[in-house]
């Protein structure tokens, strides 16, 4: 913010819930009426402090209502944007890849803010999922770039993901991930197939907080078994249903 001239035209991206208060537009798929999400729910008797000073800068005229996933180029010539805001959004949409590229297109500069991989990873947010249950993706950003895994249903199960006791003892900052840019930066899609799957949670988990050796190979042994009787019951009720078809 210190380094923002008056006169510097700011975006924010998705910032219905919360507003970014400097932001000389505001785009999102939700209404100018309705902004301020947050502090009307579940932070009314805690209210989250203003973002980008007390005043908006945007008004009803520059809130720009539209699907920020749909592809149609954003209405702004290229780097006409001197900085661009987009926090804890690309974890909730469709395509973050075409937002992530818009972004470089029409901005200077930019920050982006995510939950952690972490955060995300863990059970305790909501009772018997993991993380949040409108959140798609899982978000790494490492230097100058930020990877998206898709936030597979798996991850539900105890194996692939971190215990609330690792939630409750989680710093503000390991909550969020973040990345000021300038000019441009990377972003990818990383598609796992298979066995790929679960070995890639499994290696994120173990490597925070890793499960007792004799825990993990129980749990294998009981996903085997439940595996062979699942293709038995399926094997038997196929035989039954063949001897049932004849005469």
């Amino acid at each position: 913010m210190s380094e923002l001239s008056d006169s510097a035209v700011v975006l924010d991206i998705g910032g219905w819930a919360h507003p970014f208060n400097r932001a000389n537009y505001v785009m999102d798929a939700e209404p100018y009426e309705t902004r301020g999400y947050y502090n009307r729910t579940f932070a009314r008797n805690n209210p989250f402090p203003p973002l980008g000073g007390t005043i908006e800068r945007f008004t009803s005229d520059t809130w720009i209502q539209r699907d920020i996933c749909e592809k149609t180029p954003y209405p702004f010539k290229d780097k006409s944007i001197d900085l661009v805001i987009c926090s804890h959004t690309l974890e909730d949409i469709r395509d973050p890849l075409w937002v992530c590229s818009e972004m470089i297109r029409i901005a200077k500069a930019g920050y982006v803010e995510v939950p952690s991989r972490r955060w995300e990873s863990c059970r305790g947010h909501e009772r018997g999922i993991t993380g949040i249950s409108h959140h798609r993706w899982l978000i790494d950003i490492e230097d100058n770039e930020v990877r998206f895994l898709q936030k597979l249903h798996k991850i539900h199960k105890w194996r692939y993901s971190l215990p609330a006791a690792v939630l409750r003892r989680m710093s503000e900052k390991e909550k969020v991930s973040w990345l000021f840019w300038r000019d441009s930066f990377e972003f990818r899609e990383v598609t796992l197939h298979g066995d790929a799957q679960t070995d890639e949670l499994e290696r994120f988990v173990d490597s925070i907080q890793p499960y007792p050796a004799a825990l993990v190979s129980a749990n294998r042994t009981l996903e085997l078994l439940d595996h062979l009787c699942r293709r038995a019951i399926g094997k038997g009720r196929r035989t039954l249903a063949g001897l049932s078809a004849k005469p």
